[in-house]
């Protein structure tokens, strides 16, 4: 079965709680964990994508941890996966056809290439945003 890996389901989750939370300051890391029900420890291993790629800040101190470097409505869920898995591709002659002879005449990847552009536009259409408002209206908060 083809799915996400781990990282790519934890810091999306992670990523959906600092939407949650955003504009009320940093957060701790802990807290993230303990609302997903996810490791700290796992966590601090995603934390260094997220900032390299410029989607979360950390700030030291007594009030410190970790916010938003962006609006939710900025950070699309394909390019926060993108950082996470890398390229979303089913099988992978989809992003290098050199990998397979049979490349140029695979219908099989030709089906594999739809599905990727499928999957990718769907993500592309979705943004933390879109995820703290479907949460808000799912469990009527305001």
């Amino acid at each position: 079965m083809w799915q996400l890996s781990t990282k790519g389901r934890y810091g999306t989750r992670l990523m959906f709680q600092l939407a949650l939370n955003y504009g009320q300051g940093p957060m701790l890391l802990k807290d993230i964990a303990k609302n997903e029900d996810l490791s700290t420890k796992y966590l601090e291993h995603i934390v260094p994508l997220l900032k390299s790629a410029n989607f979360i800040n950390s700030t030291r101190g007594a009030h410190g941890g970790y916010a938003l470097a962006k609006e939710p409505a900025e950070i699309d869920l394909r390019t926060l996966v993108a950082v996470l898995e890398g390229d979303i591709a089913p099988v992978d002659c989809v992003d290098s056809p050199d990998i397979c002879e049979r490349s140029d005449t695979c219908v099989a990847r030709d089906v594999w290439s739809i599905l990727e552009d499928r999957i990718n536009e769907t993500l592309e259409d979705i943004t933390l945003q879109d995820m703290v408002d479907n949460f808000k209206e799912k469990y009527e908060l305001t």
